[in-house]
């Protein structure tokens, strides 16, 4: 192909081929249960495999994809917007002369996926002028024809919009009756359709739901104009709708009456929870600088995980490769050769794709390898990465992670973020347990905002709900808390971990990542935490 036809090619690939995924077309609540054969995605893929082949590819694989997504959105009595969208199409990645090429299209056809494969081939070869070495492909094994499906008893997809809307409205109600001025909540509704074939001798057929259902509580002081707001305490999950059939059972409640949330969310209880507790935050004491022993939430630390070691242990940030959402990494690769000292002897910390309910979870990842899990922090130290097909040869392994990820059928599958969490303690320990030990400090719930440096070093980090600890009791609601923290101090000062009857999950619905951007869904599991000799500042405090 000359440099004519294939400016020309690409050219086509951009205007005809390429279609971005996650904004998809809206189409019909009833459509989103629509499905495509398997036989067609395979017939599908075959075409595209032989085309590559032909072309002079020494590998090659195929995603056959339909990703649907509903977004519904309230406030107060009000719905302010249901979005209903699907994409579908395939993408095609292929090594030819020991380097990549990409080629997508959202026609449906055998001849245009063949199109597309020719396209992803030509694209690897002209790339393979200007690279200086071939592309090494740890082996993975071919599966055959395989199918798996998240584990749901309710798809979300099939269920009324009128139940939804009515979900939604009455936790708005609930939470106005309890004294929030304002409240807006919403659902997050995702199934990927995603279909794998690759030459290896891989046909992988994956059904992929999430659900986030979450709303923000705002309570206005009349008199001085003062607000403060409550957001829900519900974590993204890979579950279906029977995650908002709330079970007692799911429930912890701390001993100052706080509940938190297991595999499934009381939305309602929450919202009239957060309702009184955005007023109690009105009249809160402002927290006072200086040196506090936390006592972490899951439902907090999952951010802070997420942060502190997720990114900073995705092997194309260590390596300089991924710079894009705040930088590379610290935790270069003579750290992992040194063992350095990343937390407390009691700090494990791993990342799988396989945990129930999990953001991450699916059986295989975008590139055909059986999903698992693996060691990152053992007993303090840091023992891995991150590290997908084409990267473990640098860390001296022979098997991908299987943390391969693509957002779309029409963008290209790199590395991303597994569900990365921390091991519970190995002793019996509630959360009053815990706080009973704790003579100066904070209990802290819920997300908030964050800073990290460009290295994932220096952070800071909020929440939602500030509780003072005093001599081993919970006291009283505190505000304006952040703590500020260098990551290996940090994971350092780790003191106690609750045991496993506390373990939960944190997740992330919208991470991103590249160049342009793509976004994944993680979770993070934790036990509550202990971290002492902590700093914390007020962030209320002026200058002026």
């Amino acid at each position: 192909m000359d440099r004519r036809s294939f400016l020309a090619a690409c050219g086509i690939g951009a205007g005809g081929l390429l279609l971005p995924g996650f904004a998809g077309q809206a189409i019909a609540a009833s459509q989103l249960t629509e499905t495509m054969e398997v036989a067609a995605k395979k017939r599908l893929a075959d075409a595209g495999l032989s085309a590559a082949a032909a072309a002079g590819a020494t590998y090659c694989d195929v995603r056959v994809g339909r990703y649907m997504r509903q977004f519904v959105i309230t406030r107060e009595a009000n719905v302010q917007n249901i979005v209903n969208t699907e994409s579908s199409g395939t993408g095609v990645r292929v090594i030819a002369d020991g380097a990549w090429g990409f080629a997508a299209t959202n026609t449906l056809t055998a001849e245009a996926v063949a199109d597309a494969a020719r396209l992803a081939v030509a694209i690897a070869k002209a790339n393979a002028a200007h690279q200086t070495q071939p592309v090494q492909l740890a082996p993975t094994p071919g599966v055959g024809e395989v199918t798996w499906k998240t584990p749901i008893t309710r798809n979300a997809m099939e269920v009324p919009i009128e139940e939804k809307v009515a979900l939604l409205l009455g936790v708005n109600a609930a939470a106005t009756n309890a004294g929030a001025n304002f409240v807006n909540s919403q659902l997050f509704l995702v199934n990927e359709q995603k279909y794998f074939a690759s030459s290896d001798g891989s046909y992988i057929d994956q059904d992929v739901h999430r659900i986030w259902a979450p709303f923000t509580v705002t309570a206005i002081d009349q008199t001085t104009g003062k607000f403060r707001t409550r957001d829900g305490l519900s974590s993204p999950m890979g579950l279906g709708y029977e995650y908002l059939d709330p079970k007692t059972s799911d429930q912890i409640v701390s001993s100052n009456g706080v509940v938190s949330y297991g595999k499934s969310y009381d939305m309602t209880k929450d919202a009239i929870a957060a309702a009184q507790q955005a007023r109690e935050k009105l009249t809160a004491t402002s927290v006072r600088p200086g040196s506090y022993d936390l006592v972490l939430d899951p439902n907090h630390l999952g951010l802070t995980i997420h942060e502190s070691v997720g990114h900073p242990l995705e092997l194309d940030r260590v390596l300089g490769y991924e710079a894009n959402y705040a930088g590379t990494s610290f935790a270069t690769l003579d750290k992992r050769e040194s063992r350095f000292q990343y937390g407390s002897d009691i700090v494990n910390l791993f990342a799988d794709k396989t945990q129930p309910g999990s953001l991450g979870a699916v059986e295989y990842d975008d590139e055909g390898v059986k999903t698992k899990q693996w060691d990152l922090v053992k007993d303090g130290k840091l023992v891995d990465y991150q590290a997908t097909r084409d990267q473990v040869h640098i860390l001296g392994k022979t098997e991908s992670d299987g943390c391969s990820y693509a957002d779309s059928w029409s963008t290209v599958q790199f590395q991303r973020m597994a569900n990365v969490s921390l091991k519970p303690g190995t002793s019996p320990m509630k959360v009053d347990d815990m706080i009973a030990n704790v003579e100066n400090g904070i209990y802290i719930l819920g997300r908030g905002s964050f800073s990290i440096d460009q290295q994932r070093y220096n952070a800071q980090f909020g929440g939602t709900l500030f509780y003072e600890i005093k001599d081993g009791a919970i006291t009283k609601p505190l505000e304006d808390v952040a703590y500020q923290m260098r990551t290996p101090e940090f994971w350092n000062a780790c003191s106690a971990i609750c045991d496993e009857s506390d373990y939960r999950m944190f997740g992330s619905f919208f991470d991103g990542k590249g160049q342009p951007s793509q976004v994944s869904a993680v979770s993070h599991g934790s036990s509550t935490t202990r971290f002492d000799g902590i700093n914390v500042i007020n962030t209320a405090r002026s200058l002026g």
